[in-house]
């Protein structure tokens, strides 16, 4: 099997699990894959190249993604709905455990959940943090 092509199927791999995990480091590694195929394509013995290439590549985008996101989030008119889902009521969809992730519904959205107490479907929740795509969330009531 010629080497570019288990850098597309290298590629392709990253590239799904990425769709898994939306933290976007998987994806420049996919990116960098894709770069050591082309790479193999062209010049099929020089895997060093290949390798430097795609890890040049990855190595890149990830240290210039942080501050050109940064830059967007600051632009003028840019808003960040993530943010206001804090403090606001919810909907447990599926049964959360102290250490496990459930699911709660926000308004039309279905967002993984954790929480420090036991929570079972149907009970109402408010949004206390959000990371990237985890919040957490506490009993309704038991703020205030």
């Amino acid at each position: 099997m010629s080497m570019w092509v288990l850098w597309l199927i290298a590629a392709g791999v990253l590239f799904v699990v990425e769709m898994f995990t939306f933290t976007f480091y998987l994806l420049w590694l996919s990116l960098g894959a894709l770069a050591a195929a082309l790479v193999a394509l062209v010049l099929p013995d020089a895997w060093l190249l290949q390798v430097v290439a795609g890890s040049l590549l990855a190595l890149a985008l990830t240290f210039f993604t942080k501050p050109l996101s940064e830059r967007l989030r600051h632009a003028r008119g840019f808003k960040d709905t993530g943010t206001e889902i804090i403090g606001r009521q919810g909907l447990v969809t599926e049964p959360i455990e102290p250490g496990r992730y459930g699911q709660v519904k926000i308004g039309g959205d279905t967002w993984s959940a954790t929480s420090t107490v036991a929570l079972g479907k149907g009970q109402q929740v408010i949004v206390v943090r959000r990371s990237t795509t985890i919040i957490e969330v506490e009993r309704w009531g038991d703020m205030y």
